[in-house]
C-alpha cells in the first residue's frame, strides 16, 4: 500500500521513518524558538553581525567534527554509488540563510523577542502564496489561512500611530527568505548528503556574516567573549544541531507536517521571552498571536487530511 500526501510517496512502512522526521523537526522548533532569547541577549555589547559572525563559526566547528565523524559512512556510500554531494546546494541555501538570519538579527533588536518568533513563522503562509506564483491553484483554505495571519499581523505589530515598527518589519522581511530557505532544503534534503548541505550552508553564511561584520561594525574580542553564552547555545545548538535536524527531519517528513511543527517554533520562542526576559504580551498582541497561528494552521489542514491510496 502507497500513501501520496504533500507530493511525497512514502510507503506504509516508512510511517515510523516519518515519525523520527516529525520529532526531530519538533526538537528544531524548539532550540531555535529558544534561541530568540540568546540572540538578542548576546547583542548587549555587539553589534549584530559581529553575533552571527561567532555564532556561525562555532556552528561551522561543530559541523566539521560531525562531517569527519562520518567520513566513513561517506566513504563507502560512494564505493556504492549512493553518494550525492551536497555542496553545491550548500551554497544557495547558505545566501538564503544569510539574508534570513540578518534581518531576522537587525530587526530583533527594535522588537520582542515573542513578536519576531511570531512574525517569522509567517514563512508557513507564504509558502502556498509562492506555490500560487509558480503555477498552483489558490485553494479556499490558503486564502483564509493567509487573511488570518495578515490581520494576525496587524493586532500584533501595528499600533494606535499605523505604523510598522522598524524590528518589526526586518523580521517581517526575513519570513521571505526564510520561505526560500525552507523550500530550498525541501528540494535538496532527499537527494544530497545531509551532513555536506549542514556544513556548506553554515560556511557560506559565517564568511557573508564576517563580511559584513568588517565593514558594519567594529570587532572588540573582549565584548565578544562576554557574550560567551549566549554565543555557544545559538552557534553550537540552533547552527550546528537545529539546521542539521532540520535537513534530516525534512527528508522523512511530509513538508505540509513539517512546516507546522517548526512553526512550534513561535510559540516556544514567546514562552521563552516571558519566562526569560519578562518579555509579556499585552492582549491585543496575544489575539494577533493566535490569529497568526491559526492561520498558519488552517492552510494545510486539506493536505493533512487528505490522503489517496493507490
Amino acid at each position: 500500500m502507497i500513501e501520496i500526501s504533500a507530493g511525497k510517496t512514502m510507503s506504509t512502512g516508512g510511517v515510523a521513518l516519518r515519525l523520527r522526521g516529525n520529532i526531530l523537526l519538533l526538537i528544531t522548533a524548539f532550540i531555535w524558538g529558544t534561541t530568540f532569547v540568546a540572540q538578542q541577549t548576546g547583542m548587549d555589547k555587539i553589534g549584530p553581525f559581529t553575533y552571527a559572525a561567532a555564532r556561525y563559526f562555532l556552528g561551522t566547528i561543530s559541523l566539521l567534527i560531525l562531517w569527519l565523524a562520518v567520513s566513513g559512512r561517506r566513504k563507502r556510500a560512494k564505493e556504492i554509488g549512493t553518494y550525492h554531494s551536497g555542496w553545491m546546494a550548500g551554497i544557495g541555501g547558505g545566501l538564503l540563510l544569510f539574508i534570513a538570519s540578518s534581518l531576522q538579527q537587525v530587526g530583533i533588536q527594535y522588537t520582542t523577542v515573542g513578536k519576531a518568533s511570531f512574525i517569522t513563522c509567517l514563512y508557513i503562509v507564504m509558502v502556498p502564496i509562492f506555490a500560487i506564483m509558480l503555477g498552483h491553484k489558490l485553494r479556499l483554505e490558503n486564502a483564509v489561512g493567509a487573511l488570518l495571519a495578515i490581520t494576525g499581523l496587524y493586532f500584533l505589530c501595528i499600533h494606535e500611530s499605523l505604523s510598522l515598527e522598524k524590528g518589526d518589519f526586518l523580521v517581517f522581511l526575513s519570513s521571505f527568505f526564510w520561505t526560500a530557505q525552507i523550500l530550498f532544503i525541501d528540494r535538496f534534503a532527499s537527494t544530497v548528503d545531509n551532513i555536506d548541505l549542514a556544513l556548506g550552508q553554515t560556511v557560506v553564511t559565517f564568511i557573508f556574516s564576517v563580511a559584513a561584520m568588517l565593514f558594519f561594525e567594529r570587532f572588540v574580542i573582549e565584548d565578544v567573549i562576554s557574550m560567551s553564552v549566549s554565543i555557544a547555545y545559538a552557534g553550537v545548538l540552533s547552527t550546528g544541531v537545529a539546521y542539521t535536524l532540520q535537513i534530516i527531519g525534512q527528508r522523512y517528513a511530509e513538508p505540509a507536517a513539517a512546516s507546522i511543527i517548526m512553526s512550534l517554533e513561535s510559540v516556544f520562542g514567546a514562552l521563552g521571552g516571558w519566562v526569560v526576559l519578562g518579555q509579556g504580551l499585552e492582549g491585543r498582541e496575544l489575539l494577533g498571536c493566535m490569529l497568526m497561528f491559526s492561520g498558519t494552521i488552517v492552510t494545510q489542514l486539506s493536505v493533512l487530511m487528505k490522503k489517496k491510496k493507490v
